[in-house]
């Protein structure tokens, strides 16, 4: 009976033991794993790729969120997602403004980027967003777009008010906006839809994106755009080094597009960000430094 006692006793030990063990490295694995908010743009992808291949080469555990753009930010803002590569700006900063307590942009990727109404190269009377007055019918009366969720959506809406336009949008994912689109150009039909740079629909089709000069001068709608990296206030103490190096984090709107088109062919995305780490040590190097 002692023996059975003895025996019980030790293995009520070991447990407590080892599930203190286990509680202990889970925490330090927590500590260690930094997660990335993914949206279902193409222009997020490659620098969330390459940003976690470096960071789990600076020894971080690196894990990816696939939700929508609310879901990113409301991740962050609550501690459940630490970056986000592809914030824009100004179309999302009302959420930088609503969670300005607990996340904010640590850098700037690249700031020459556009995005807007999107037509087209042969539609050659409409260059201007103005031009589309009185003349919607020619597009069926609408404009294909991605989900009403994201903050864009919300500024092209008072776009299409500032102009008194006749038309709908139509809200869908990025594939199945880019499919019909697709399908208008394959006829040469007239269309509308949103589109932005960096992103293979300009590498693959003639597309102009149309000026908008009269709201952008009085409303600042759809002025150029800045894509910054956003975290949560935490990370600087969480992961220090990580967080330098993505404070000085940049790669060109130029290669980013041309990153974009090789997935959007068919290219391994893995293979691909490798490929631009690879021939880009030198400036790895800088950003991890602080140079």
């Amino acid at each position: 009976m002692k023996k059975i006692r003895f025996i019980l006793l030790a293995i009520l030990v070991s447990t407590v033991i080892y599930g203190c063990s286990s509680s202990g490295d889970s925490d330090e694995g927590d500590e260690n794993t930094l997660t990335f908010g993914v949206t279902d743009w193409t222009s997020t992808v490659p620098p969330t790729k390459i940003a976690g291949k470096i960071l789990e080469d600076m020894g971080y555990d690196i894990e990816e969120i696939d939700a929508d753009t609310g879901s990113v930010y409301t991740g962050m803002s609550e501690g459940d997602v630490d970056i986000f590569m592809d914030s824009w700006f100004p179309a999302q900063r009302q959420y930088i403004e609503r969670y300005s307590d607990s996340i904010e942009s640590i850098s700037v990727s690249y700031d020459d980027a556009n995005s807007g109404m999107v037509v087209p190269a042969y539609m050659e009377d409409i260059n201007d967003v103005e031009d589309l007055k009185g003349n919607e019918d020619i597009v069926n009366n609408e404009m294909m777009a991605i989900g009403e969720g994201d903050p864009a959506m919300q500024d092209m809406e008072k776009v299409i008010d500032f102009y008194d336009l006749d038309i709908e949008m139509i809200n869908s994912s990025e594939a199945a906006m880019l499919a019909a689109a697709e399908g208008e150009m394959d006829e040469g039909n007239p269309v509308l839809f949103y589109g932005w740079r960096p992103h293979s629909m300009f590498d693959k089709f003639d597309l102009k994106i149309l000026t908008n000069e009269e709201a952008t001068e009085q409303e600042g709608l759809f002025d150029s755009s800045e894509i910054h990296v956003i975290a949560n206030k935490e990370l600087e103490e969480k992961a220090p080094e990580a967080f330098q190096f993505l404070s000085n984090w940049s790669i060109s709107m130029e290669d980013m597009e041309q990153m974009i088109a090789e997935i959007d062919s068919g290219e391994d995305p893995d293979k691909v960000t490798e490929e631009w780490i690879d021939n880009n040590q030198d400036k790895i190097d800088d950003m991890k430094n602080g140079n």
